[in-house]
């Protein structure tokens, strides 16, 4: 598996880079690795730097987005966060990714099982988790309103729902990329990582 340089990163689509996290995540499920020299791979990326995309992720130890997408070095910009949620300094570095170094596609990828979003459905007051989960709160609220108890399956809609309101966030105050989005220069798409098996399940753009 080759590293990505500044040649292949501008032949990809959006929709390449969908495929390629799709592609890797399959290998993943099916417990099969791409071939790679991950010594090689740091050597080449020393010169520089291309990835083809930008993942949000929560930190979550069992959701490591390098390996559930079967990527190597200098493929994806990792960004980590307690309930993938957004803010300034999040949008930041997507927007660093996109406009800057080259990435095609922003995906937000929550998870089942999340501890931040049961912490926040139960209302957890800590801290400064406190005012991370109330990042999460518009999405307790929606889904409070639709079902009024917050069993697991309630809980679990929490986690879609909060994916789909980052995914919000992104398009209404990153004007940055909005636009690149609108000129398809990028895609920006939601998943949900399943604890039980390894399987990223997109989003409908």
């Amino acid at each position: 598996m080759r590293t990505q340089t500044k040649i292949t990163q501008d032949n990809l689509t959006p929709k390449d880079a969908h495929k390629i996290l799709v592609e890797g995540n399959n290998r993943f499920v099916q417990n099969l690795k791409a071939q790679r020299n991950l010594q090689d791979q740091v050597f080449e990326t020393s010169k520089g730097q291309y990835p083809f995309a930008v993942i949000l992720s929560c930190i979550d130890s069992r959701v490591p987005a390098e390996l559930v997408f079967d990527q190597g070095i200098g493929d994806i910009f990792s960004a980590r966060v307690a309930g993938n949620i957004i803010n300034e300094d999040i949008l930041g570095s997507m927007e660093y990714a996109c406009k800057v170094a080259g990435s095609k596609i922003v995906v937000v990828m929550g998870h089942t099982k999340c501890g931040a979003v049961t912490a926040a459905c139960q209302n957890v007051k800590l801290g400064n988790i406190t005012p991370l989960l109330d990042k999460i709160k518009p999405a307790v609220d929606i889904i409070k309103v639709e079902r009024g108890v917050f069993d697991e399956e309630a809980i679990e809609e929490v986690a879609l729902t909060n994916v789909r309101i980052s995914i919000d966030r992104i398009r209404e105050e990153s004007p940055i990329l909005s636009e690149m989005e609108k000129n398809n220069e990028i895609e920006i798409v939601g998943a949900i990582y399943d604890v039980s098996n390894g399987k990223v399940d997109f989003f409908e753009s």
